[in-house]
């Protein structure tokens, strides 16, 4: 009798343990890259709408999530960041092989996908949540992204100083559902017919060799 009540009792408990184990998995699949061969890069260039539809094109890419990033409140929501009163940026953390794409090339779609000479703001976007910004996840991602915009600048492209911020990353909220995937849900919305599209054709005529 005990023998068979400790087998039961050893069968609950794996049963509890797998069920709350797959839980856990599950929500980390949600925020975490599937393979450990997969990077971060986070960057800020405005709405995030249009970032997100840009980078999901890319080879490489594997994941694209809208959120936020610099700010201190904790677990911000759109509302609040809206306001313009914290650190967050509306940004875009992208998933992505370095054997298939690598950090440098993300950073001259980011620099050729939106004008990094505005300061705070990006066309008719206002205000500092919609700054141009690189979120670095380690020394090489900084060494890179400060050389690569100490090249542009060498270089004249602009005839305004790059005003992109390089700044170590310390956190990364996904904005709400509804913001996940706008482009591809809302291709009709008139934000998407008269800035994204436009955007996206332009990305895909100077990024074709990148394509998915």
């Amino acid at each position: 009798m005990r023998q068979s009540l400790f087998f039961i009792l050893l069968f609950s408990f794996s049963f509890a343990w797998m069920s709350c184990n797959e839980a856990v998995m599950n929500k980390k699949d949600m925020n975490q890259p599937d393979e450990h061969k997969l990077e971060f890069a986070t960057f800020g260039e405005g709405c995030f709408w249009c970032s997100e539809a840009i980078f999901e094109r890319v080879t490489g890419v594997k994941k694209v999530f809208s959120g936020y990033s610099g700010g201190d409140e904790p677990d911000p929501d759109y509302k609040l960041v809206s306001s313009g009163h914290t650190r967050y940026a509306e940004v875009v953390q992208i998933y992505f092989d370095p054997e298939e794409i690598s950090y440098r090339e993300l950073l001259e779609i980011f620099f050729k996908t939106h004008d990094p000479t505005m300061i705070n703001r990006q066309g008719a976007d206002i205000g500092p949540q919609y700054r141009s910004v690189i979120f670095y996840h380690n020394e090489q991602q900084k060494k890179e992204a400060e050389y690569y915009k100490e090249q542009l600048e060498k270089a004249g492209i602009w005839t305004k100083p790059i005003a992109t911020e390089i700044a170590p990353y310390k956190n990364f909220y996904k904005a709400e559902k509804y913001h996940q995937n706008y482009y591809k849900n809302n291709p009709a919305a008139g934000y998407c017919q008269f800035v994204i599209t436009p955007k996206l054709k332009k990305f895909e005529a100077v990024f074709k060799d990148k394509l998915k």
